[in-house]
């Protein structure tokens, strides 16, 4: 995709953008602006010095809180790899450490870094020395996570975001894991140019994560309940403008009169008016608002600056007397631009409609907070013949009730039940093991492919065969 002139490299953090940052496996997402204050993981910093860095950086917290690049930590000296054998005669008894909390406190006073202040706590340690070279390593790693302020910007993708919302608030994605989110888009064989229809109440997490991997190319239907959409996620990636052109809403309380054929757009769109279907920050739904503010220390799309939030109230006051018509000229911009947006929705609507009324999608996916069963049966009926479908649901038993209705109205075959597991490996010099802890469960999958349904096919044939053929009727008069 080509870049506009002012855009940048891609790779390179500009105001703006939509960042991850990153220390040890805790990840948060913010927008990259100038002079606002960010706090994270008990630090708080601002990303001024970071803009024109490459995504990937490693940056330490200064005092004032700025930040700078941190330079390659140098090899061990000979001093610090001294080992012992084994542990058995360290007594933990709290006085093998020379320096005082006191005295640490003076030290970071004095503006001394994390990585000296680490260096001074082995140094005054009278049991480092007999440890085993692990347990240093153990040592120096939980010093350094205590003591050294060191944040890693990096830039946001699916995996990133899917694993730091399932350990930050898993249940805002439906206790979703990123190894499940990856088998949901290859079972659903999303890939560019494909026409998916989703139906997701994960923050927008699985949509986002289906945007990214069509690249822009082709078309998203997204199905949604209430009033508006819910993309908290979704405006976590950062696209372009581009991804979002092809990108259509349509809701589910108006897929029964799309499928019976009484579907109006005037009738959809004059309800449109008082809902907000689209993410825009100034025309979001009452839901979606109330969403911002328990997402807005973790979401960076929803995530606004302090000086944006002052309305324009204080122009008008500061206006004079005789400033009446500029006022009004005002009150009819913003009428326009309402005016402009609602006919926008409609457009969008109504691209939406025709799409699904054409039954051709070439894919489906679900995961949603609601009962499976009837979203599927629904939705089922946009989907063109030998395409795949993924159904995810926390529970296993309405997957069951969809599996048991899919096998006896038909149409689908390859029907699949099926439940990921994960486990996580530490692979170390001689120290490669499972994890102690480890995830209890991913979620479950439904997963098919849908068929031309035979069952109706031969309800047709049966009632053309009621009358005999005029040709074979021939046949019987002619002797």
């Amino acid at each position: 995709m080509a870049e506009s002139p002012t855009s940048g490299p891609l790779n390179v953090i500009r105001e703006g953008d939509c960042a991850v940052l990153k220390r040890d496996e805790v990840f948060k997402a913010v927008s990259v602006l100038k002079r606002r204050k960010i706090i994270f993981e008990k630090q708080w910093f601002y990303l001024d010095n970071a803009i024109g860095h490459i995504y990937g950086t490693t940056f330490e917290v200064t005092s004032g809180g700025s930040l700078q690049p941190k330079k390659r930590v140098e090899e061990a000296t000979a001093e610090t790899k001294e080992a012992g054998t084994d542990n058995r005669n360290i007594v933990d008894d709290g006085k093998s450490q020379k320096l005082t909390h006191d005295d640490i406190k003076a030290l970071k006073d004095k503006g001394i870094k994390g990585q000296e202040i680490v260096q001074q706590l082995i140094e005054n340690s009278a049991t480092f020395r007999d440890k085993t070279e692990f347990a240093q390593d153990k040592y120096i790693k939980k010093k350094k996570k205590k003591y050294e302020a060191v944040i890693t910007i990096i830039k946001p993708s699916t995996r990133i975001l899917s694993t730091m919302y399932y350990a930050r608030e898993p249940g805002k994605i439906n206790h979703l894991r990123y190894d499940t989110l990856a088998q949901m888009l290859t079972w659903g064989n999303v890939h560019a140019g494909n026409k998916m229809i989703i139906m997701e109440t994960c923050a927008g997490l699985v949509l986002g994560a289906a945007m990214e991997r069509m690249g822009g190319y082709g078309s998203i239907i997204q199905m949604y309940p209430g009033g508006g959409v819910v993309r908290a996620a979704t405006n976590c990636f950062g696209f372009p403008e581009s991804f979002f052109q092809k990108l259509y809403e349509f809701p589910l309380s108006k897929v029964g009169s799309l499928l019976s054929g009484t579907f109006s757009f005037e009738a959809s769109s004059s309800e449109t008016e008082g809902s907000t279907p689209l993410a825009d920050e100034d025309d979001r739904s009452l839901d979606e608002k109330q969403l911002s503010v328990q997402e807005a220390d973790t979401e960076c799309g929803t995530e606004i600056p302090m000086e944006s939030c002052q309305p324009e109230e204080q122009e008008m006051a500061d206006l004079p007397s005789d400033g009446e018509a500029l006022g009004n000229d005002k009150t009819k911009t913003t009428m326009h631009d309402k005016q402009r947006k609602q006919e926008e929705r409609r457009k969008k609507l109504t691209e939406a409609a025709a799409l699904l009324k054409d039954k051709d999608a070439d894919g489906l996916i679900v995961a949603s907070r609601f009962h499976p069963a009837p979203l599927l049966l629904s939705l089922l009926e946009f989907v063109a013949p030998s395409r795949p479908f993924v159904v995810y649901c926390q529970y296993k038993e309405p997957l069951l009730e969809c599996y048991t209705k899919l096998r006896e109205k038909g149409g689908v075959v390859n029907l699949k039940l099926s439940e990921t597991w994960l486990r996580n490996y530490q692979i170390l010099p001689d120290r490669s093991h499972p994890k102690l802890t480890m995830s209890g469960g991913g979620g479950y999958l439904l997963t098919g492919i849908t068929v031309i349904n035979e069952n109706l096919k031969t309800d047709d044939c049966s009632e053309q065969k009621t009358e005999e053929p005029a040709s074979k009727k021939r046949k019987l008069q002619d002797p």
